[in-house]
């Protein structure tokens, strides 16, 4: 009997109950009443007959047991060779504790060992070329990149681009073929309830594949980088995921997954992938030679909006971007867009936070033109804002700082708009920061890191990049300065 019939009889019991069959209908001297039975009859037919529950165009629900048993197998076999093994190493020298004490280093030499670190991840092939997709976190500060594929083969890998800020990074290997890839989708067509997979190499104990739905959409604020639109997957995500693919059940890339919220280091169900739509962006800059991903600039920045921020403004809830700050001249100032203006919309598409809005504008191109709906002095009003590339500056390349100081083994250069956005910070600081800092230098002993802003050394203001090199360069064994770090300042004095 099939499990719809076993169905309609237990409607019919409900129905009907036990009573109105007679109690012992089915016993072998009794038949049940010839009017019920027709009215059972005509209800199995009914039910078989239905039609399944109704569901959005291209989507509905499996129906019948054929469908229940269908499987991912195809799909896997389809895109799982793409996905690849990521081995970064680094060689680090050990820190004696006797570093720097002459009477040790006079006996026992000077140089410390090195020893190799190294960092198993995931990548997915883009293009059959050989362009790879991975997490930025997985090869930082890597001196060296192997990519291992499904069938065994071993690659080096050549270092395009890499960005903290959304952390992402993208290799390129060379082969006699082409590679298997996975075409990347269109991640902005997802919705909360899609089937997904989950492919990668946790733990390192190989290719391993999970499945799972989309969570959520647009998440933000939870801490793993300065990127905060993030898709959400229950689908099982490990240490070794990180730069691995999820894919969407065409086949096609629709995130890069990259971390998992967990308090015993292993998959709890949640777990976050970068969008696709950021991924291809992210490609083409390295395809067309960048060698980091150069957003759109609009001259402007942005602070949330509050629920008190909301209630002034005439706004039914919290949603889009404030305008906090427009750069005079810049395409914003073009546009008409003024401090307190809020952003609702771009390109028809509605703007729910800030981390949206910088998303949206990183998947455009420079030279674009967006559409804005703004709300402005209670009226929401549409305006077109021509995306170009943020202003250089008059800075030249950063000033690498040596000597003996507490700054030895730092570049440092003057921000501008670009340089701000290259590092992830608001386009309209200034002042001289650290670019880069040498992992074994100084400068990275006393715990400096890049972005931090130099405002002051040894009571002199620091205002250029030669300047702070020149103090750098001073005959003093005692230091005092003050660093801006995430609007924060840090006061320090020291015996170097």
């Amino acid at each position: 009997m099939s499990l719809k019939r076993v169905a309609a009889l237990l409607v019919a019991f409900a129905i009907f109950g036990w009573t109105a069959l007679g109690g012992a209908a089915f016993a072998e001297d009794k038949q049940p009443d010839p009017g019920l039975k027709d009215v059972l009859t005509e209800l199995l037919k009914s039910m078989e007959e239905a039609p399944p529950p109704p569901a959005p165009p291209g989507r509905r629900l499996p129906f019948g047991a054929k469908e229940i048993q269908l499987s991912f197998a195809p799909l896997v076999r389809q895109t799982a060779p793409a996905v690849v093994n990521v081995y970064a190493s680094r060689q680090v020298r050990v820190r004696s504790p006797f570093d720097g004490d002459p009477f040790f280093e006079r006996f026992f030499g000077g140089s410390a060992p090195e020893r190799a670190q190294s960092a198993l991840g995931s990548g997915v092939l883009v293009d059959k070329s050989g362009y790879i997709v991975t997490n930025y976190h997985v090869i930082s500060d890597a001196d060296e990149v192997k990519v291992a594929l499904s069938d065994g083969r071993e690659f080096e890998s050549k270092l395009l681009l890499k960005d903290e800020t959304i952390d992402l990074a993208v290799l390129k290997i060379e082969g006699d073929s082409e590679f298997p890839a996975i075409e990347i989708g269109d991640s902005d067509a997802l919705e909360i309830g899609d089937l997904v997979l989950a492919i990668g190499n946790p733990f390192g104990v190989g290719q391993t594949t999970t499945s799972g739905i989309v969570s959520a959409l647009a998440r933000s604020h939870i801490g793993i980088s300065d990127f905060g639109f993030f898709i959400q997957t229950d689908a099982a995500i490990n240490p070794g995921n990180s730069g691995g693919a999820l894919i969407n059940m065409t086949g096609q890339l629709v995130g890069i997954n990259t971390a998992i919220y967990s308090r015993s280091g292993g998959s709890i169900g949640i777990g976050f992938a970068i969008p696709a739509n950021i991924v291809r962006s992210v490609v083409t800059a390295a395809q067309n030679g960048q060698d980091y991903f150069e957003r759109p600039y609009i001259g402007a920045t942005f602070e949330p909006v509050t629920a008190q921020i909301a209630e002034s403004l005439g706004m039914k809830g919290p949603t889009g971007a404030l305008v906090s700050s427009v750069v005079d001249g810049g395409p914003a100032a073009q546009a008409g867009l003024k401090p307190g203006d809020v952003v609702l919309a771009m390109n028809g598409i509605a703007i729910e936070h800030v981390d949206a809005l910088g998303y949206r504008l990183a998947t455009q191109s420079i030279g674009a033109r967006a559409s804005l709906s703004v709300l402005t002095k209670g009226e929401e009003q549409t305006v077109e804002v021509a995306l170009g590339r943020a202003p250089e500056g008059a800075s030249g390349d950063p000033v690498p700082i040596t000597g003996r100081s507490p700054f030895s083994g730092a570049k440092v250069a003057e921000l501008s708009p670009r340089l701000a956005q290259r590092l992830g910070m608001r386009t309209d600081t200034t002042g001289v920061t650290m670019v880069e800092i040498d992992r074994d230098s100084p400068a990275a002993s006393v715990g400096f890191q890049p972005r931090d802003i130099v405002r002051e050394v040894n009571g002199q203001a620091v205002t250029s990049a030669a300047q702070l090199a020149e103090i750098a360069a001073s005959n003093t064994r005692w230091w005092r300065f003050t660093v801006e770090r995430n609007g924060q300042l840090i006061r320090q004095m020291m015996r170097f």
